[in-house]
């Protein structure tokens, strides 16, 4: 581990990594420090007033912790499009409940058409002012690269600053901007890419690979992250040279975990093995469980993100409530067979046999 790591007491060089929309909770930060990693609390989609509550939340436990945070870098979404996306959308919403009368965009004026369009920056501003005013000991970003100032007031407060990257140029922008260390996700990771180009597919590039190219443009230290989930992935991973690996899937059935039903039921199933890659919930590309939705949608969703984001979290809200797993984001990187139902200090202590 680097000094800047080891300093926060995490002896494990594996990071839990941060899962947006429920699964990561306080508990389940607190679990993997306990446990030797390095827990991030995920930000993203959170009021400022819901992170500074989980942030107190960690920290009055004495553990080190990270906040990971949604960095601006929209995709605009063409208003035809959008509305065509909505037209088809619309039985979907009607089916689990949602209002008929919202969810009739033929009928959407102008006026209508641009409310629902929501471009907005997940409290960016508001969220930074929150760390700086109230510091933590990790901020990860991803999705964007904040400014250098951002950057530099975060490390004057006594912050680590570590980046998202998923390519040898991202990563040379990284480092210009000044952060600590790198997390290097390879397309195998679940949820959201990080990459800066979200209106494109995330390369395939195996993750050893990937670290590499990365290494060749910068000295900083490295994270790897995307398909890690044994004991060998992680000594594998560790041999190309990075500090620490990333795991996020692997916890996902974990107990501590905020994961939803039917969304651990899913991650169970065996009869599910494929991932896909797919814009079809949020506009951004994002790896998950194929079910009737990615299959349905994934070939005519637009790009726009957050708009999409926005458009498809109620029905995906119904849908979770409603138990039904075919119509919500099942995020999931290629190693979702082993995630486990236990506690995530074993799962983690299994994780590090080879370390």
């Amino acid at each position: 581990m680097t000094s800047s790591l080891a300093a926060l007491g995490a002896d494990l060089p594996i990071l839990a990594a941060p899962m947006a929309g429920g699964p990561t909770t306080p508990g389940l930060v607190v679990a993997a420090a306990r446990a030797g990693a390095l827990g991030f609390l995920a930000a993203g989609y959170k009021t400022p007033e819901a992170v500074a509550d989980e942030v107190a939340k960690v920290r009055s436990e004495g553990v080190p912790f990270g906040v990971n945070v949604f960095a601006p870098n929209p995709v605009p979404v063409d208003p035809a499009a959008f509305r065509r996306y909505a037209q088809a959308l619309a039985p979907e919403a009607r089916a689990v409940g949602l209002d008929p009368e919202a969810w009739d965009p033929a009928a959407w004026d102008a006026e209508t058409l641009a409310a629902r369009i929501v471009e907005d920056d997940d409290w960016w501003a508001e969220k930074i002012d929150l760390l700086l005013t109230e510091p933590v000991p990790v901020v990860s970003f991803t999705f964007g690269i904040p400014e250098t100032g951002v950057v530099a007031a975060l490390r004057k407060a006594g912050t680590v600053v570590v980046q998202t990257v998923t390519s040898a140029p991202e990563a040379e922008l990284a480092a210009a901007a000044g952060v600590d260390l790198l997390v290097v996700q390879a397309s195998a990771a679940g949820g959201h890419s990080g990459t800066l180009t979200p209106e494109l597919l995330p390369a395939t590039t195996p993750l050893a690979e990937l670290v590499g190219q990365v290494r060749a443009v910068t000295a900083l230290p490295l994270i790897a992250a995307g398909g890690v989930a044994t004991p060998e992935g992680v000594a594998e991973a560790l041999a190309t040279g990075a500090v620490a690996v990333a795991v996020g899937t692997v916890l996902l059935r974990a107990d501590e975990a905020g994961t939803s039903a039917p969304y651990r039921a899913a991650l169970a199933d065996p009869a599910r093995q494929e991932t896909l890659v797919t814009r079809a919930f949020t506009g951004r590309p994002a790896r998950a469980l194929s079910n009737r939705f990615t299959d349905r949608f994934t070939v005519i969703a637009p790009d726009g993100y957050p708009a999409l984001h926005h458009l498809t979290s109620p029905l995906r809200r119904a849908a979770a409530a409603a138990g039904d797993s075919e119509r919500i984001n099942l995020w999931a990187g290629t190693g979702h067979r082993h995630a486990t139902d236990e506690p995530a200090a074993r799962i983690l202590s299994r994780l590090a046999e080879q370390v």
